[in-house]
């Protein structure tokens, strides 16, 4: 699942540890990047996590004798336990009633179950607001009973959930079920060997300085690190998205580093079909199908889970900066069209600019005053044909200041060798032709000379 909004819980992430290594190449000592991950699995020999069952306020007795009774009707594998321990050769499953949840176990607030409840009617959501007791549930078992401890954790809790009249809530993803909801997306849409990991997980982006930071939550429950990309614009957000989820179910599937630092990401070698024949058919014509990626130990910062971290960054791939080579590989991997189209500016597409330019005011504003999450500004700008004339192309706004605009190039040059999509470039807010503005819910406005345009050329063909 993939969610464009501040993130509303805070946990502190233990640190990584990190190993530096010293190879000889060519008679020659050379100190690796200390951060790259090196070749090897990447799921940990033992997995544990937590789920939880709030009540509307109370359960009216302890359900532990209920969990006993589910346990030894369908479940033998699992062993109930008096307390945590590392699992090493079976399941097992540590529960216990907790009281005062407001103290010890807050509930997700009003705000939260906006965007992270799931099936929740509005009398619920506020029903789990005065919740004063959770039954807290904490599974574990060893890598070899990954698929079916994970499925067993899941029915185990939908069971009890179910019958003392209880809400789902998901640790590790922070998400809040009811029990339908619940066995509709973590259940009964399990329909291959290993699931659709996405299922399972969710993606939280926030705005981060003048960019985007992405980061999983929910890996922790395969026994695998959570997944992080920093510094790309909210326009690559459903792309980066699909590219976490891409990578999140190859190493799921058992994908492994080969090299140091790199990992080699193929869409059509994802086993689970409804993944991977989804995504090969929305590629375009020129798309690979393939990402090479770089993959080093993430660094945590406030909100992230309790759980090992990777960063993926695109360092395999040509560009001026970072952003320019986040383009190249999403190109790469997903395709891209782009075109050139050549007009003639008459009066009525100057007077549709003049009128996008006299918003521009508005606009900075509401830029400096803070957009939304997932919300993003582009400009229509032109940039100097060497051979003579102007390529017109968008630029999505990272910093305006006064009349000076930085941002990303969004198209991909036809006329300037020195330019490429996805790099950042200067323009003055004087020189801007037209501007779009996309809205989290994916509402636009702007772009009047692109609908102009667009009548130009089809008559132009008739």
């Amino acid at each position: 699942m993939y969610s464009e909004t501040m993130r509303y819980f805070k946990h502190a992430l233990l640190g990584i540890a990190q190993a530096s290594i010293i190879l000889a190449l060519f008679g020659c000592s050379k100190l690796p990047d200390a951060d790259a991950i090196p070749p090897g699995p990447l799921m940990a020999e033992s997995i544990r996590f937590q789920f939880a069952i709030y009540y509307l306020p109370r359960y009216s007795s302890d359900p532990s004798p209920l969990l006993n009774k589910i346990i030894s009707q369908k479940y033998d594998k699992f062993n109930i336990i008096n307390e945590i321990k590392t699992p090493t050769n079976g399941q097992y499953v540590y529960a216990h009633l907790l009281n005062n949840v407001k103290a010890k176990y807050a509930p997700p607030d009003i705000t939260s179950l906006k965007y992270f409840g799931r099936g929740l009617t509005q009398a619920q959501a506020q029903a789990v607001q005065k919740s004063e007791q959770a039954y807290i549930l904490n599974f574990g078992y060893p890598r070899s009973e990954v698929w079916s401890g994970l499925r067993a954790a899941y029915e185990i809790a939908e069971s009890v959930a179910r019958e003392t009249g209880g809400l789902l809530w998901d640790e590790q993803t922070r998400e809040l079920y009811t029990p339908d909801e619940w066995h509709k997306k973590r259940i009964a849409s399990w329909q291959e060997a290993i699931p659709a990991i996405s299922d399972h997980t969710t993606i939280h982006a926030y705005n981060a300085g003048e960019y985007v930071r992405a980061i999983t939550l929910g890996m922790s429950k395969f026994g695998l690190p959570d997944v992080v990309i920093d510094d790309f614009s909210w326009s690559m957000n459903r792309s980066m998205g699909h590219l976490i989820n891409l990578f999140c179910q190859a190493i799921a599937e058992g994908a492994t580093i080969t090299k140091h630092g790199e990992f080699d990401l193929d869409i059509r070698s994802i086993k689970n079909t409804k993944i991977r024949d989804s995504q090969i058919e929305s590629l375009k014509p020129n798309a690979t199908a393939l990402a090479l990626l770089s993959a080093k130990y993430g660094k945590a910062e406030e909100g992230d889970p309790d759980n090992r971290l990777i960063s993926l960054a695109f360092s395999r791939y040509p560009g001026k900066d970072a952003h320019a080579s986040q383009e190249k590989l999403l190109s790469s991997l997903f395709g891209w069209e782009d075109e050139v189209t050549y007009v003639k500016h008459n009066e009525e597409l100057i007077a549709a600019s003049n009128r996008a330019k006299a918003l521009l005011p508005a606009l900075q504003k509401a830029f400096t005053a803070g957009l939304a999450p997932g919300e993003f500004i582009q400009v229509k700008a032109p940039f100097a044909v060497p051979a003579g004339g102007q390529e017109w192309m968008w630029v999505e706004i990272t910093s305006w200041q006064q009349d000076k605009i930085k941002g990303l190039l969004k198209n991909e040059p036809f006329n300037i060798p020195s330019l490429h999509g996805g790099q950042i470039v200067e323009i003055r807010q004087q020189d801007i032709f037209d501007y779009i503005r996309r809205y989290p819910d994916g509402k636009e406005e702007g772009n009047e000379t692109g609908t102009i345009i667009q009548k130009m050329q089809l008559e132009k063909s008739r």
